[in-house]
């Protein structure tokens, strides 16, 4: 049974679509497509990317819970999906923008499940996933690097 369990694990591995990484540059010209209703604009307040408010503010969205912009009315299924654990990676954004209904559902298991972007970016996904990460915010230092950071007392 074990030996069973470790090759369906193997083969399923191998079987797993591989993901090619994304082209940042190639990324930020294609996200002209995302900005009539995305806007990257950072925390501090400035705008990277003039564009729309029909959907999200994308500044920061690798490695965010689905659904979870603050201030960002979404729809039941993101939220769904977020609240059972879905954080976007640049591999889950690529699925997701290919087409957006359907990925939720998959995420979701809810058949019923629905998307309010309607847009499918069916080529360069992968690019424009690698641009929201590299216009990311640092990542915050963690306890342990401050605290190697400081100076010892005594």
């Amino acid at each position: 049974m074990k030996k069973l369990l470790i090759a369906t694990a193997a083969l399923a591995a191998l079987a797993a679509p591989a993901f090619a990484e994304g082209d940042a540059d190639k990324g930020k010209k294609a996200f002209n497509k995302c900005k009539s209703c995305h806007i990257l604009k950072s925390d501090e307040g400035e705008v990277i990317v003039k564009g729309g408010k029909t959907g999200p503010n994308l500044y920061g969205i690798i490695g965010k819970q689905a659904g979870s912009v603050e201030g960002f009315k979404y729809g039941k299924s993101i939220v769904a999906a977020g609240e059972a654990g879905l954080i976007w990676d640049e591999a889950s954004l690529t699925e997701y923008v290919k087409d957006p209904k359907a990925y939720l559902k998959e995420a979701t298991g809810d058949a019923k499940a629905k998307s309010k972007m309607t847009f499918k970016l069916k080529k360069g996904g992968e690019d424009v996933a690698a641009y929201l990460a590299s216009v990311a915010p640092a990542p915050a230092a963690t306890e342990d690097a401050a605290a190697e950071e400081a100076p010892a007392t005594e």
